[in-house]
Protein backbone atom coordinates (compact mmCIF):
# COMPACT_ATOMS: atom_id res chain seq x y z
CA UNK A 1 0.00 0.00 0.00
CA UNK A 2 2.78 2.41 0.94
CA UNK A 3 4.67 1.58 -2.26
CA UNK A 4 1.59 2.41 -4.37
CA UNK A 5 1.16 5.65 -2.45
CA UNK A 6 4.78 6.64 -3.11
CA UNK A 7 4.51 5.86 -6.83
CA UNK A 8 1.43 8.06 -7.12
CA UNK A 9 2.97 11.10 -5.40
CA UNK A 10 3.36 13.97 -7.86
CA UNK A 11 6.96 15.05 -7.36
CA UNK A 12 8.50 15.36 -10.82
CA UNK A 13 8.52 18.54 -12.88
CA UNK A 14 7.96 18.70 -16.63
CA UNK A 15 11.73 19.04 -17.28
CA UNK A 16 12.54 15.88 -15.31
CA UNK A 17 9.76 13.94 -17.04
CA UNK A 18 11.00 15.10 -20.44
CA UNK A 19 14.47 13.77 -19.61
CA UNK A 20 13.12 10.47 -18.25
CA UNK A 21 10.78 9.78 -21.17
CA UNK A 22 12.50 11.42 -24.13
CA UNK A 23 9.23 13.21 -24.95
CA UNK A 24 8.92 16.90 -25.68
CA UNK A 25 6.82 19.24 -23.55
CA UNK A 26 4.43 19.61 -26.47
CA UNK A 27 3.93 15.84 -26.72
CA UNK A 28 3.25 15.57 -23.00
CA UNK A 29 0.76 18.45 -23.13
CA UNK A 30 -0.91 16.84 -26.16
CA UNK A 31 -1.39 13.57 -24.23
CA UNK A 32 -2.79 15.58 -21.34
CA UNK A 33 -5.23 17.36 -23.70
CA UNK A 34 -6.50 13.94 -24.76
CA UNK A 35 -6.78 12.88 -21.09
CA UNK A 36 -4.28 10.04 -21.48
CA UNK A 37 -2.27 11.41 -18.57
CA UNK A 38 -3.53 13.70 -15.82
CA UNK A 39 -0.68 15.32 -13.90
CA UNK A 40 -1.27 17.16 -10.65
CA UNK A 41 -0.97 20.95 -10.57
CA UNK A 42 0.67 23.22 -8.03
CA UNK A 43 -0.97 26.44 -6.87
CA UNK A 44 1.05 28.19 -9.59
CA UNK A 45 -0.45 25.77 -12.20
CA UNK A 46 2.87 23.95 -12.77
CA UNK A 47 2.44 20.33 -13.81
CA UNK A 48 3.80 17.76 -11.38
CA UNK A 49 4.09 14.11 -12.39
CA UNK A 50 4.26 10.89 -10.41
CA UNK A 51 6.24 7.77 -11.24
CA UNK A 52 2.95 6.22 -12.38
CA UNK A 53 2.53 9.13 -14.82
CA UNK A 54 6.05 8.53 -16.16
CA UNK A 55 5.25 4.83 -16.67
CA UNK A 56 2.07 5.80 -18.47
CA UNK A 57 3.90 8.24 -20.74
CA UNK A 58 6.49 5.58 -21.59
CA UNK A 59 3.70 3.15 -22.41
CA UNK A 60 2.05 5.76 -24.66
CA UNK A 61 5.39 6.42 -26.35
CA UNK A 62 5.85 2.70 -27.05
CA UNK A 63 2.35 2.37 -28.48
CA UNK A 64 2.82 5.44 -30.70
CA UNK A 65 6.12 4.04 -32.01
CA UNK A 66 4.30 0.73 -32.71
CA UNK A 67 1.81 2.59 -34.90
CA UNK A 68 -1.16 2.83 -32.53
CA UNK A 69 -3.01 6.13 -32.85
CA UNK A 70 -4.51 8.19 -30.00
CA UNK A 71 -7.98 6.69 -30.43
CA UNK A 72 -6.51 3.19 -30.21
CA UNK A 73 -4.54 4.09 -27.10
CA UNK A 74 -7.70 5.44 -25.47
CA UNK A 75 -9.49 2.16 -26.23
CA UNK A 76 -6.62 0.10 -24.85
CA UNK A 77 -6.55 2.14 -21.64
CA UNK A 78 -10.34 1.92 -21.33
CA UNK A 79 -10.22 -1.86 -21.62
CA UNK A 80 -7.42 -2.02 -19.03
CA UNK A 81 -9.32 0.18 -16.60
CA UNK A 82 -12.71 -1.45 -17.21
CA UNK A 83 -12.29 -5.24 -17.32
CA UNK A 84 -16.06 -5.82 -17.52
CA UNK A 85 -16.14 -4.25 -20.99
CA UNK A 86 -13.47 -6.76 -22.07
CA UNK A 87 -15.67 -9.61 -20.84
CA UNK A 88 -18.65 -8.18 -22.75
CA UNK A 89 -16.57 -8.01 -25.94
CA UNK A 90 -15.41 -11.60 -25.44
CA UNK A 91 -19.02 -12.69 -24.83
CA UNK A 92 -20.21 -10.87 -27.96
CA UNK A 93 -17.50 -12.51 -30.02
CA UNK A 94 -18.34 -15.97 -28.76
CA UNK A 95 -22.07 -15.40 -29.43
CA UNK A 96 -21.26 -14.25 -32.96
CA UNK A 97 -19.07 -17.29 -33.51
CA UNK A 98 -21.80 -19.57 -32.17
CA UNK A 99 -24.35 -18.03 -34.52
CA UNK A 100 -22.00 -18.48 -37.49
CA UNK A 101 -21.46 -22.14 -36.63
CA UNK A 102 -25.21 -22.71 -36.26
CA UNK A 103 -25.95 -20.95 -39.56
CA UNK A 104 -23.31 -22.96 -41.43
CA UNK A 105 -24.52 -26.22 -39.94
CA UNK A 106 -28.14 -25.47 -40.90
CA UNK A 107 -27.11 -24.58 -44.47
CA UNK A 108 -25.14 -27.81 -44.85
CA UNK A 109 -28.04 -29.83 -43.47
CA UNK A 110 -30.45 -28.18 -45.92
CA UNK A 111 -28.14 -28.87 -48.87
CA UNK A 112 -27.94 -32.56 -47.95
CA UNK A 113 -31.64 -32.66 -47.03
CA UNK A 114 -31.04 -34.14 -43.61
CA UNK A 115 -31.46 -32.96 -40.07
CA UNK A 116 -28.62 -31.16 -38.38
CA UNK A 117 -27.26 -32.64 -35.18
CA UNK A 118 -28.44 -29.54 -33.35
CA UNK A 119 -31.64 -28.92 -35.29
CA UNK A 120 -33.75 -30.37 -32.50
CA UNK A 121 -32.38 -27.74 -30.14
CA UNK A 122 -32.67 -24.91 -32.65
CA UNK A 123 -35.77 -23.34 -31.09
CA UNK A 124 -34.11 -23.18 -27.68
CA UNK A 125 -31.01 -21.71 -29.33
CA UNK A 126 -33.06 -19.09 -31.17
CA UNK A 127 -34.93 -18.04 -28.06
CA UNK A 128 -31.80 -17.93 -25.91
CA UNK A 129 -29.60 -16.00 -28.35
CA UNK A 130 -32.17 -14.00 -30.29
CA UNK A 131 -30.99 -15.70 -33.49
CA UNK A 132 -33.67 -15.94 -36.17
CA UNK A 133 -33.01 -18.17 -39.13
CA UNK A 134 -34.08 -16.60 -42.46
CA UNK A 135 -36.05 -19.59 -43.80
CA UNK A 136 -38.01 -20.26 -40.62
Amino acid sequence: MEKEWRRSMALLSMNIVMQLTGLTARQIRYYEEHKLVLPARTEGKQRMFSLDDVDLLLEIKDMISSGVNIAGIKQIFEMKNNPTSTKEVQQAISDAQLRAIFREEMQIAQRHQRASLRQGNSLAFKVKTGFIYKNQ
